[in-house]
């Protein structure tokens, strides 16, 4: 695994971690969505569900893909090499990655305005520096908006092992505070 795509996959379960208990449940997953929604209620309700829908694939593939033992948490040790396999975790990401852009899209016009970008991933966690550097690193229009295939893209590219120097790569950079 290269090392890039090792820090984006430990920074992913720290924030899917959203109860911060050191291990991702189903609880985690709620509360994620949940907040996730509160930043896109201007969304359509398609795009919402579809998001629902994909938090819930998400969580239910880590758990019949990770734990063997039914307790009903992923450890980071589970979930490092299983997010970083594209043949086992590649349908997931793509639904993923699909709703999430498309929930950016709330007017329908296949481009995402900064500050609903900005919105979504906050709720999602980041820090806001690595945000409005992963929305630049996305070449955004001189209306300061980027496509959904282009987010859709990027999000795919953050879960492939073998990417590097990716937009993505801007989520796990150290910032200056």
């Amino acid at each position: 695994m290269r090392d890039e795509a090792a820090k984006r996959v430990e920074l992913v379960f720290s924030l899917f971690d959203a109860n911060g208990n050191g291990a991702i449940d189903s609880d985690d997953f709620d509360l994620m969505t949940g907040r996730v929604l509160e930043a896109a209620d201007a969304s359509d309700d398609g795009a919402k569900a579809a998001i629902r829908t994909a938090f819930r694939r998400y969580w239910t593939t880590l758990a019949t893909e990770l734990d063997a033992n039914g307790e009903g948490v992923i450890t980071v040790d589970e979930f490092r090499p299983f997010v970083l396999d594209p043949e086992r975790f590649g349908p997931t990401i793509a639904e993923f990655a699909e709703a999430l852009s498309a929930l950016g899209d709330h007017d329908g016009d296949s481009l995402i305005e900064r500050p609903l970008f900005v919105s979504l991933m906050t709720a999602i966690g980041f820090e806001e520096a690595n945000i409005h550097a992963l929305f630049d690193a996305f070449g955004p229009d001189a209306e300061d908006r980027i496509t959904v295939a282009t987010w859709a893209a990027g999000i795919k590219d953050y879960y492939a092992p073998d990417m590097a120097g990716i937009p993505g790569d801007q989520l796990v950079a150290a910032r200056a505070v």
